[in-house]
C-alpha cells in the first residue's frame, strides 16, 4: 500500500503482526500501577472498542501486558510502517488543504527527530502526548483525509469523537485535553483516568499539534537569558565567560544550551538521561558532553578564564553541580531549572544519589519511596541554590513548578511573609513586564511546502516587516523590536530547524498581522507555498498559569482561567483552522489552563480577513486582561491599540491611592 492508501485505510482491515520495541528507543517513564483489577479490566475493554471482535482475544492479552509493563496501553502493534515526519502538504490525501495542514503538523509532532518518546506518542515533557494510542492516530489521520470544508473533527483527549457538520468558516478541528471535573483533578486521578484510556495530558503544543522542536522555546529562552544578564551586568559588561546553570535536555528544555550560545554565555545544563543529552549533542544543540564532575569543574574554569561562549551538557544530577560549584567557589551568575517538575513522581525529576536506571525501577516498584527521595533532593537542591544566591547568584523559577514542588517538599524557598516564594518567576521579572504586557509573544510559522528556500523567504519577509514597524514604534518597545530583528536575521545561521521548516519570533498584534499579511501576499503571488501559523500557548492571552504566564497578575485573578477559555472560543469564530484547550500544559495538570490555535494561510482574500480578525483578538484579549489587573505596560499597550483601532473599546481601571486603604480595616 502507498502512504496515501495507508492513511485512508485508518484501522487496518487485517490485524498487523505484533511489533517489538526498538532496543535503542528513548522510552517514556513507566507509569505507576494505580488501577484496581476491575479498573484494569475496564481499561482493556476501553481499548478493545477500537477493533473488531475477532481480534479481541489476541489483543486483550497484549494490551494487558502493555498495561502491566508501562502503566498505559499504547497499542504499539498499530504504529504504521511508514516513516513519520512532516511531508510537503501536497503529499497528504485530503479533500481540503486545511486538513492536510493538520496532518503535516501531527506527523511533525511524532517525528522521532522531534518527539521525546515517539513510540509512546509523547512529544515532550515526559508525558506531553499527541494521542493516547496508535489507534487514535490512525483514525484521526483517516478522518482528516476524508473531511470536507464543511465538517469539523472533535477530539476528546486524543480520541476522535467524529466528524460533525459545520461550515467553511468554522475550525476544521477542535481539541480538548485533560479537561477534568475539578473535584477529580488530583495527581492520582490523572494517573488513573489516563491509564483507563479516557483522558491525556496534551502539554502545551503536543496535543494541539503546534510543536516545532526545541526551536519553539529557543527564542523565548534566549530573550529570557539575555534579559536576565541585562538585569545583573553593568552596561559595559557582556555575558561572555559568565555562567548560566540549569537542568534538563529533553523536549522543550533541550533548547537551553542553544539559547545560551546565542545569548553569549557559558551554559551548563545537567541531564540524568544520557540518551537525551547525547541526542542534543548529536543534533548540535550543545557543544560539549561531560559525564565526570571533576572534568566539568576543570572545563568550566577554563571557559571562564578564556571568556568563552560555550554550552556544556553534564550527564548527571544538577544537584551535584550546584553543590560541587559551591565547594569549589565557582560563581554562578544566573541559575534556573527546567526539569519536568509538572510530573515529579513519574520521571519528571530524578533524585540525587540514585542512578537513572534505579530511579525508573523505583517509579514502578516503590513509588512512595521514589517520592520521598525526590522531595529530599528538592530540599538539597534548594539549599544549595540558597548558598549561591547569598554570594550574588540571580536565580529565577523557569515556570516548571520548581519552587512550587520545593515548597511542598518543605524546602527553604518561601519569602518572609510565608505566602510568596523568595525567588521570582521569570515571567514576574522578565517576560511579563517586558513582553507579555506589551503584547509580545511567540508567533510561529511552518512552511507547508517543506522547502528550505520558502523558510529563507519568510525569514526575509519577517525581518523586512519588523524593520519597517520599528521605524514608527514607541520607545517603550524599541528593545523588543531590535532583539527580534537580530534574532530573525541570525535564525538560519543558528541552525534551529528540526523536523518541519519552521520559525518563531516574538511579535505584538501589529507585528503578527503585518507579517502574516506579507506571507499571504507572497503565497498569492506564487513566491512561496502555503504557510501554517501558530504560537506556543506560553503567550500573552493563551494561558492562565498562576506560577508562570500570569504570575505578574496582582489583582487576585491569577488563579482564574477566564482568559484562556475566552481565547480559544474567540479564536474559533474569528477564523482559526483549529483550536485547542488543555488542562495542565507546562507546569502540570490542575495547575494551568492553556488555549491555542493553528491557521493555514493559502493566499486567498478569505485567509487575509481571518488572520486580521483572529490574530488581533488572540493578542489583545490578554493585554486587556493584564491592563485591568493594573499592569502599567499593558495599560500603555491597550491605550495605544485603542488609538489605532476605533472599533476596540476596553474597560480601563481607575487606579487607587495606597494611602486610602491603610486604615480601613
Amino acid at each position: 500500500m502507498t502512504f496515501k492508501e495507508q492513511i485512508l485505510q485508518g484501522i487496518p482491515t487485517v490485524l498487523p503482526t505484533k511489533k517489538e520495541y526498538p532496543k535503542d528507543a528513548n522510552r517514556a517513564p513507566k507509569r505507576k500501577d494505580i488501577l484496581s483489577v476491575k479498573e484494569k479490566q475496564l481499561a482493556i475493554k476501553n481499548a478493545l472498542r477500537y477493533f473488531p471482535k475477532d481480534w479481541h482475544q489476541e489483543l486483550a492479552t497484549e494490551f494487558a501486558n502493555e498495561l502491566k509493563e508501562f502503566g498505559r496501553i499504547y497499542m504499539y502493534r498499530f504504529k504504521p510502517e511508514y516513516k513519520i515526519y512532516a511531508r510537503a502538504i501536497a503529499a497528504y490525501p485530503a479533500k481540503t488543504q486545511q486538513a492536510a495542514a493538520l496532518m503535516l503538523m501531527i506527523q511533525n509532532n511524532l517525528n522521532p527527530d522531534v518527539a521525546q518518546h515517539p513510540e509512546e506518542l509523547i512529544t515532550y515533557g515526559g508525558n506531553g502526548a499527541v494521542f493516547q494510542n496508535w489507534a487514535q492516530y490512525l483514525l484521526v489521520m483517516q478522518y482528516l483525509a476524508i473531511m470536507t470544508g464543511e465538517q469539523t473533527l472533535h477530539l476528546y483527549s486524543g480520541h476522535p469523537m467524529g466528524l460533525f457538520p459545520s461550515s467553511k468558516h468554522a475550525p476544521r478541528v477542535v481539541v480538548t485535553n485533560g479537561m477534568m471535573i475539578p473535584n477529580y483533578s488530583k495527581p492520582n486521578d490523572w494517573e488513573k483516568f489516563n491509564a483507563l484510556g479516557v483522558t491525556q495530558y496534551g502539554q502545551m503544543t503536543a496535543g494541539s499539534f503546534m510543536y516545532i522542536g526545541p526551536q519553539g522555546i529557543v527564542h523565548g529562552t534566549t530573550i529570557t537569558v539575555m534579559n536576565a544578564f541585562r538585569k545583573i551586568l553593568k552596561k559595559d559588561e557582556n555575558p561572555k565567560g559568565k555562567i548560566f546553570l540549569t537542568a534538563g535536555l529533553g523536549g522543550m528544555s533541550g533548547a537551553q544550551p542553544k539559547a545560551g550560545n546565542i545569548a553569549g554565555c557559558i551554559t551548563i545544563c545537567a541531564e540524568v538521561n544520557a540518551k537525551a543529552a547525547t541526542k542534543r549533542h548529536q543534533q548540535g544543540w550543545v557543544d560539549v558532553l561531560i559525564d565526570d564532575i571533576d572534568i566539568l569543574v576543570k572545563r568550566t574554569l577554563q571557559a571562564q578564564k578564556n571568556n568563552e561562549v560555550v554550552s556544556i551538557a553534564y550527564i548527571g544530577n544538577v544537584i551535584d553541580v550546584w553543590e560541587k560549584f559551591d565547594e569549589e567557589n565557582i560563581f554562578i551568575h544566573i541559575g534556573s531549572d527546567q526539569t519536568s517538575l509538572h510530573i515529579p513522581w513519574t520521571g519528571g525529576y530524578y533524585p540525587a544519589d540514585v542512578s537513572y536506571e534505579a530511579s525508573n525501577l523505583l517509579i514502578k516498584e516503590n513509588p512512595e519511596l521514589f517520592k520521598e527521595k525526590v522531595q529530599a533532593s528538592l530540599c538539597r537542591h534548594a539549599n544549595s541554590i540558597n548558598n549561591h544566591t547569598k554570594k550574588g547568584t540571580y536565580f529565577f523559577d523557569y515556570g516548571n513548578a520548581f519552587l512550587l514542588e520545593s515548597s511542598r517538599a518543605g524546602a527553604d524557598v518561601m519569602a518572609e511573609n510565608n505566602i510568596d516564594f523568595k525567588y521570582p518567576s521569570y515571567v514576574q521579572d522578565i517576560l511579563g513586564p517586558m513582553c507579555f504586557d506589551y503584547g509580545f509573544g511567540p508567533f510561529r510559522w511552518v512552511c507547508a511546502s517543506g522547502k528550505s528556500e520558502d523558510l529563507d523567504k519568510t525569514d526575509e519577509i519577517a525581518a523586512t516587516v519588523l524593520q519597517k514597524l520599528m521605524q514608527k514604534s514607541p520607545k517603550e518597545i524599541q528593545l523588543q523590536m531590535q532583539d527580534n530583528i537580530t534574532w530573525i536575521q541570525d535564525a538560519k545561521s543558528n541552525k534551529m530547524v528540526v523536523g518541519s521548516q519552521a520559525r518563531i519570533l516574538y511579535a505584538d498584534a501589529e507585528g503578527r498581522i503585518e507579517i502574516a499579511k506579507a506571507f499571504n501576499n507572497a503565497i498569492a503571488k506564487g513566491e512561496i507555498g502555503p504557510v501554517i501559523l501558530g504560537r506556543d500557548h506560553h503567550d500573552v492571552s493563551g494561558t492562565d498559569s498562576p506560577f508562570r504566564e500570569t504570575s505578574n497578575i496582582y489583582d487576585g485573578s491569577k488563579f482564574t482561567a477566564d482568559m484562556a477559555i475566552h481565547n480559544v472560543i474567540g479564536d474559533s469564530f474569528r477564523g482559526a483552522t483549529w483550536v485547542s484547550i488543555h488542562n495542565g500544559g507546562g507546569v502540570g495538570w490542575g495547575e494551568v489552563m492553556n488555549g491555542g490555535f493553528g491557521m493555514l494561510l493559502d493566499g486567498t482574500n478569505e485567509a487575509e480577513e481571518k488572520l486580521k480578525n483572529m490574530l488581533f483578538y488572540d493578542v489583545n484579549n490578554g493585554i486587556a486582561r493584564r491592563s485591568w489587573a493594573r499592569n502599567d505596560e499593558a495599560i500603555f499597550a491597550i491605550k495605544r491599540e485603542m488609538e489605532r483601532t476605533p472599533n476596540l473599546k476596553i474597560t480601563l481601571p481607575n487606579l487607587v491611592e495606597e494611602n486610602l486603604l491603610k486604615n480601613l480595616f
